[in-house]
């Protein structure tokens, strides 16, 4: 019942074309059938059919997730892939939250679980023949300078950098607290 009660508070995103289809439209999504039918044994009144309720459709989600036809991901893979994401563009599947697209502002759950800005280490950096920087961080994701502002110390492997959002959906990138030069993610 404890493995059960772990399962009950993870997310479960249904993959398929349905998925996506769904998430275009502004629809709700709603659960995996398989998920639904575990979750209405609650309802079963008497004791033991209630436990063969939830040992049959608890089987049939452990086989559905085997299948990949669910996953099942907790709070910190979906900090870890949103992390991971950051500064990509991507349609919006609703598989990793904030789907509420109208409240990024400060405070906001997006912004309290990172996503808003984040922390790494410059792995390498690349000055390109027009003088603007390629820049790969911890993790292996490419940014790439489009500004022409120059930067007072030349980025190189180990600075510290903060990429964070800005208006209209660009990133702004400060190396080493120097002033933020303009970049967008090319991998």
């Amino acid at each position: 019942m404890k493995a059960f009660g772990t399962v009950m508070l993870t997310l479960v995103a249904l993959l398929g074309p349905g998925t996506h289809a769904a998430s275009a439209q502004g629809e709700k999504q709603a659960r995996p059938e398989v998920l639904s039918r575990l979750i209405a044994c609650r309802s079963v009144p008497e004791a033991s059919m209630r436990l063969a309720c939830y040992d049959t459709q608890s089987a049939a989600l452990d086989q559905a997730e085997r299948q990949r036809d669910v996953v099942v991901v907790d709070r910190n893979q979906i900090k870890k892939a949103r992390r991971s994401l950051f500064g990509l563009e991507l349609p919006d599947f609703s598989l990793f939250g904030g789907a509420d697209k109208g409240n990024k502002g400060e405070g906001s759950q997006e912004e309290e679980e990172g996503v808003s800005r984040i922390e790494s280490t410059i792995v390498q950096a690349t000055q390109g023949p027009t003088g603007r920087w390629t820049l790969i961080i911890q993790g292996g994701a490419r940014w790439q300078q489009i500004d022409t502002r120059d930067l007072a110390r030349l980025p190189k492997a180990t600075m510290p950098i903060v990429i964070r959002r800005a208006t209209m959906g660009s990133f702004l990138a400060s190396i080493d607290k120097q002033i933020a030069i303009r970049v967008r993610r090319i991998n």
